[in-house]
């Protein structure tokens, strides 16, 4: 390999190291709940998918309670994740305890949870119906596509791993899960924040009214 590849790789290893570390430090500061105590359903939503169109949106509606946010904290405590999901062993064993061997299972599982889904015509098209929408289910903070990461015919419209990964959530859920659509936002949501955790408390703080700063948090977990 080459001599200069190692050290660019081992920065990049640090660096994810460092990011999930800090998250990890400001669950804890905040209160965020770890280890078994995430393994439960997303709550019932009543949400208009159709009306959406743009993530800050999408984490309004999927977030309600970011309504009674009084604090900087209480958005993160909201929108943070942590701990094991319910549909863990579904999806693969994915955990928010490690985020970053989570992004490249679904990354990589994307190809065939799509083409399981696809031969299903009623499960592709409510896929469809969500993922052609401007919902922000889409590596838009790393990538600039936007909001919207596939195009009309459900091809990717970036192939980093952060976009891949959230659609094979969707996928997932859609397949292994009596979870509605709305419950499906909330989720990728919160894998998005998960991913992107300056961006989205960002959006967080911004629809709960209590500014846009987000300046201790990493800009991003896992590289493109």
């Amino acid at each position: 390999m080459n001599d200069k590849i190692i050290p660019a790789l081992s920065f990049i290893a640090v660096i994810m190291l460092f990011n999930q570390v800090l998250i990890t430090e400001i669950q804890a500061r905040v209160g965020v709940p770890s280890g078994s105590a995430a393994a439960e359903p997303p709550p019932e939503l009543s949400v208009d998918v159709a009306s959406l169109s743009s993530t800050a949106q999408t984490v309004a509606a999927v977030f309600p309670e970011l309504r009674n946010a009084k604090t900087e904290e209480d958005v993160m405590r909201i929108m943070l994740p942590s701990g094991t999901p319910e549909y863990s062993k579904k999806l693969g064993g994915i955990s928010f305890s490690n985020v970053e061997a989570s992004l490249n299972y679904l990354a990589a599982w994307y190809p065939t949870i799509k083409e399981e889904v696809r031969k299903d015509p009623e499960l592709w098209n409510r896929y469809m119906n969500l993922a052609t929408r401007p919902l922000g289910i889409s590596c838009e903070f790393c990538c600039g596509v936007g909001p919207q990461g596939v195009d009309s015919s459900g091809n990717l419209r970036c192939g980093c791993k952060h976009n891949p990964a959230l659609h094979a959530l969707v996928l997932g859920l859609i397949k292994y899960t009596n979870y509605s659509d709305a419950q499906i936002l909330r989720e990728a949501m919160k894998w998005k924040t998960a991913f992107y955790p300056k961006n989205m408390i960002a959006i967080g703080l911004q629809v709960a009214g209590k500014g846009s700063a987000a300046a201790n948090l990493p800009s991003m977990v896992g590289g493109c």
